[in-house]
């Protein structure tokens, strides 16, 4: 069956160009020279499924299920091109027939399966599950609209829908549905597939649930909607805003729908392969990532003991051995607490076994901080997770050991043997062969080939450390990808940058401990330099993109006032020749492939001991971008890679940091009233030139945040990072310390190839 399979491929594959042809023809009764891109996309997007329809699945004993309530998965064309290993075929085909196939992937739809790092994280993982060959299967939903599509008017963040979903696209439609039932009607969901290629591997499949009677009509004007029609609208959206009842209610009816699906998806493939549940642990392994899938572990229980005549702790006793838990954030607000009474409404059939799996945690531990029902009726979902499962990770070095030693001490006392450490990574696939074919293909020629299934081998490029026409060329690639962008941004913005600037570029979720209101304040003070006439040595652009949840007000105040400072800086022309600040519009992952390879300065500065991990630091210096960045997350093992002369380091300990909290010692008002400089960029906030280009109400509410409360210390490390960003501004322009400093960082990169956290994961928790 499968030598039957790989033959189907190679001759697929051989015949690309009439397949191409043919199926041009059965859709449009034309050439392929003859179709517009959008044609030639779906003519692709048809010859892509049909390889990978008759390519090798993943198979073994043992499957992981991958369970994560968002894939942020990226476009798909070019990376299943890559990984399917026809992208270079297929390109030279189509330029032969006047078409560019960089052209044709660009008309393809986003999907809108995820957010911010957690389903990038979960997107990279699936990739490299598939490329280690290992049999595993991503379980999530089919949002119709993800979070929102972002646009800017009035300077401020507006949210309407982001459709994705065509009748050609990657989803394969099932024929298996479950009943699920909620609040105690039954609903029905239908399973749909897509393919998850590995890189020159097999290929495994993502399994997305959707609601039979979902309806996009109750979605009225942006992005609201009836939160109460649940049977029209569990799968329209992605984290329902939670400001209310009825909006957390939503959040919790999406959870256990989508954990209902995948138990009984479990146990149906378990079933189909004559599996023994009573060893249910030797034939699978549930990976349960942050809390939102955290009920599939009572749901598996009610199940088998329900249908399955399992004894209370036989059951308990399978699915503890089955389940493991990835903790993915040290925020309190991210480790979900559901007061009972809304488990009961969403969810009665579940009540009892929770309530019983709190009692036997009660009935051996004393301590508070450990009980999964809490003196308040509240329902811990993390503290499930690691009593009833049989591995907790940390997701960094730093964040592992702040979870061990703070955080979740009191569990670590009683179960030592669960914790471990798994540092992200990224997928090289996509962060580099295919968003910057260009540095591949020079890196390819300079060290091999070897660095493409082993991240480690681009150690090798420190070979060339001494070497001018290497430096050199890396210097060009990240011009050219500087220039492109700029183009991009002209084109989807109509703003041009400087490609001769220096590119300082922060992308990621808006929030407070992301610290995008720092960056801002620096803006502010260099502005004001500039106006007083001391003039940077070369232009700077500085670029932001991320969207804010619709209920984070002060993230969307943040928002307002970087829209603020791009008017004000663009409109001045003392300053504009020297300095451009731009927010992108609807950052997603085909912006995040065009400002990474062209990022200078990677900004990383989070409140030390706040951001788990990060990866977007892994993806920028992988093309070349030096970070700049505190001591918090995979920055610090970014550091022991490649050394202190190749990073920026700024700002307080984490230690430091989470002493602070402790003794609640820090004011922010006390560094304002002390610091000239600091007072200064705050006060522009309330100034005359920010009221008369911004909104009084947004401007006040993040001016009073910051001295009043500033939760996050933004004002605790202003000084430094303005002084270290000055000196990594004027680094830049030793020209040839700076190209070594990105020949180090790409040669480093390699350790955080998703490749590698995967293997860990295999070695040490899933055992496939």
């Amino acid at each position: 069956m499968s030598t039957q399979t790989n033959l189907q491929k190679d001759v697929l594959v051989l015949n690309m160009e009439q397949q191409l042809c043919e199926i041009a023809g059965d859709m449009y009764g034309r050439k392929v020279e003859e179709l517009s891109d959008q044609e030639a996309y779906y003519v692709v997007l048809t010859l892509a499924r049909r390889l990978l329809s008759v390519s090798n699945a993943n198979v073994g004993k043992k499957k992981v299920y991958y369970i994560c309530a968002e894939f942020l998965i990226g476009k798909l064309l070019s990376n299943n091109l890559i990984n399917l290993g026809v992208y270079d075929k297929l390109e030279a085909i189509l330029e032969r027939k006047g078409k560019s196939l960089g052209a044709i992937a660009e008309a393809e739809p986003e999907p809108s399966l995820g957010n911010g790092g957690l389903g990038r994280l979960a997107a990279c993982f699936l990739d490299s599950i598939a490329t280690l060959g290992l049999p595993g299967e991503g379980i999530g939903l089919n949002y119709h609209f993800g979070l929102f599509r972002q646009v800017f008017a009035d300077k401020r963040q507006k949210a309407l829908t982001d459709d994705w979903i065509e009748e050609k696209s990657w989803l394969t439609r099932t024929d298996i549905t479950f009943d699920v039932f909620l609040g105690g009607k039954k609903f029905v969901s239908r399973l749909y597939d897509i393919d998850v290629a590995g890189y020159d591997s097999g290929v495994n499949k993502l399994r997305l649930f959707d609601i039979e009677s979902v309806d996009e009509s109750v979605v009225k004007e942006g992005i609201l909607f009836d939160r109460e029609q649940v049977a029209q609208n569990l799968t329209l959206f992605l984290y329902p805003d939670d400001s209310d009842e009825k909006g957390r209610l939503l959040r919790i009816y999406q959870q256990y729908f989508m954990v209902s699906n995948a138990a009984q998806l479990i146990l149906l493939e378990l079933k189909e392969s004559r599996c023994d549940l009573r060893a249910m642990y030797e034939y699978a392994v549930i990976q349960i990532n942050d809390t939102h899938p955290t009920l599939i572990i009572p749901e598996l229980i009610r199940i088998l003991v329900e249908e399955k005549a399992f004894t209370m702790d036989e059951a308990i006793g399978v699915v503890s051995r089955t389940c493991a838990y990835t903790n993915h954030t040290i925020l309190s607000e991210a480790l979900e607490k559901w007061p009972l009474a809304y488990l009961e409404k969403v969810t009665p059939q579940l009540v009892p076994y929770i309530k019983e799996l709190d009692k036997r945690v009660a009935q051996k531990y004393a301590d508070p901080k450990v009980q999964i029902i809490d003196e308040d009726g509240r329902v811990h979902m993390a503290h499930i997770d690691i009593h009833y499962g049989f591995s907790v990770n940390g997701v960094a070095a730093i964040h592992t050991e702040i979870l061990k030693n703070s955080e979740l001490n009191a569990f670590y006392k009683i179960y030592p043997e669960k914790f471990n450490n798994k540092t992200n990574g990224i997928t090289f696939r996509r962060w580099l062969f295919s968003c910057n074919r260009e540095l591949a293909g020079f890196l390819s020629g300079t060290i091999g080939d070897g660095f493409k299934k082993d991240a480690g081998k681009l150690e090798k490029l420190l070979n060339y450390r001494d070497s001018q026409a290497v430096m050199e060329r890396l210097s060009q690639i990240k011009q050219n990808r500087k220039r492109e962008l700029a183009d991009w941004l002209e084109r989807k913005q109509g703003v041009r940058l400087n490609p001769e600037a220096i590119f300082d570029i922060q992308i990621k979720r808006l929030h407070e401990y992301k610290r995008q209101q720092m960056n801002a304040l620096y803006i502010i003070h260099k502005y004001l330099e500039i106006k007083r006439g001391k003039k940077p040595a070369r232009p700077l652009a500085f670029i932001f993109g991320g969207k804010a949840a619709p209920a984070y007000v002060i993230a969307q105040d943040i928002i307002h006032l970087l829209l603020v400072l791009q008017e004000i800086v663009g409109n001045d022309p003392d300053v504009s020749p020297y300095m451009t600040v731009l927010m992108v519009e609807n950052y997603n992952v085909t912006c995040a492939e065009k400002l990474i390879p062209a990022c200078d300065i990677s900004e990383q500065i989070s409140l030390a001991s706040r951001e788990a991990s990060g990866t977007g630091n892994m993806k920028l210096m992988l093309n070349g971008a030096v970070t700049l960045g505190t001591a918090d997350g995979a920055n610090v093992e970014i550091r022991d890679l490649v050394g202190d002369d190749n990073i920026y380091i700024f700002g307080q300990t984490s230690q430091e940091v989470i002493d602070h909290y402790e003794k609640a010692d820090y004011v922010s008002r006390d560094y304002y009233d002390k610091s000239p400089v600091i007072r200064e960029a705050v006060d522009f906030i309330m100034g005359e030139q920010a009221l008369k280009a911004g909104h009084k109400e947004n401007l006040e509410r993040l001016y009073r945040e910051l001295l009043d409360k500033d939760w996050f210390m933004t004002l605790l490390d202003l000084e430094d990072y303005i002084a270290v960003k000055d000196r990594a501004l004027a680094d830049y322009e030793d020209r040839e310390k700076w190209k070594r400093m990105m020949l180090v960082n790409i040669a480093k990169a390699g350790y955080f190839s998703s490749d590698r956290t995967i293997a860990e994961y295999n070695r040490e928790i899933w055992k496939l």
